[in-house]
């Protein structure tokens, strides 16, 4: 994004806005998107889990990205939502559907947790 001067910054003063900018929208993540904020919490909770499951690097990062995946796509669904609901409240069903398949996106990736963790995991308690 450009400053006020509409210009975009340059060399590490980039980096730093950009820093800024995606910590914005973290918190506006958190504050207006419930699904976010659980999603959050679980991770919060099952990461540890994870590093102490996980044999081994590998198996750990698997377990966790699956969950910071579930996280990313969870953002952009917020996103393509919130642009949907600027654009106006009437129903259209191209907006219906952007919604329906940002929400399949979240659904097919806590399906890749589940595999993840499934193969990973069930195999030592069986």
């Amino acid at each position: 994004m450009a400053d006020q001067t509409g210009h975009m910054p340059r060399g590490p003063a980039r980096i730093f806005k950009a820093a800024q900018w995606s910590w914005q929208g973290l918190k506006a993540a958190w504050l207006h998107e419930s699904s976010f904020r659980l999603e959050v919490c679980l991770f919060v909770v099952l990461a540890p889990l994870a590093l102490w499951l996980g044999q081994g690097p590998i198996e750990q990062v698997l377990l966790i990205g699956s969950m910071l995946l579930v996280l990313a796509m969870e953002l952009a669904n917020s996103a393509i939502e919130a642009v949907i609901e600027r654009y106006g409240p009437e129903y259209h069903v191209l907006a219906g559907r952007a919604k329906d398949m940002g929400s399949a996106a979240v659904f097919v990736l806590m399906m890749n947790v589940l595999l993840c963790w499934g193969l990973i995991l069930v195999p030592r308690f069986l």
